[in-house]
């Protein structure tokens, strides 16, 4: 079987997949980074979001044997102590009800902000438009990414 270096939040991670194992479960199965969720398992509900390269990806449709020399950045490697922005927004504004499309939406909403730092309404409704939130939480979802728009300025 073969061998894949890995650079995950920052550190390097060695493992043992099949060349066509998701992403997502070798973060899950392999590493035991179980943050990041699977939800559909085709890339349209958003809960497996990670960074790759700074870019919000759906994992579950990224093969290891791709990944190799990027860099990869899960819901763990955002803030070792739930400090960024996001993060405190989505605090401040009590997003989550069930919470598990949360990590997902934090991805989203974080490589989002890194490329647009004030978003109006619109923008940050279609920039989150590609993760389904199943108790339907999408106004305070808004809101907390707006919150963080402003904590980050």
């Amino acid at each position: 079987m073969p061998v894949y270096n890995l650079k995950i939040n920052g550190q390097s991670q060695t493992v043992e997949a099949d060349q066509d194992t998701p992403l997502l479960w070798v973060l899950r199965d392999h590493l035991d980074m179980v943050g990041t969720k699977f939800g559909c398992g085709i890339g349209q509900c958003g809960a497996c979001t990670i960074h790759l390269d700074g870019s919000a990806t759906r994992s579950c449709l990224l093969k290891v044997s791709m990944v190799e020399n990027m860099e990869i950045t899960t819901i763990e490697g955002i803030s070792e102590d739930v400090s960024h922005p996001v993060q405190q927004a989505w605090k401040e504004i009590d997003v989550p009800q069930c919470g598990y499309c949360q990590a997902g939406q934090i991805m989203s909403a974080t490589a989002f902000l890194n490329e647009n730092s004030n978003p109006n309404k619109s923008e940050i409704r279609d920039a989150m438009s590609g993760n389904i939130c199943r108790c339907a939480s999408y106004n305070r979802i808004e809101r907390a990414v707006e919150l963080a728009a402003s904590k980050m300025s």
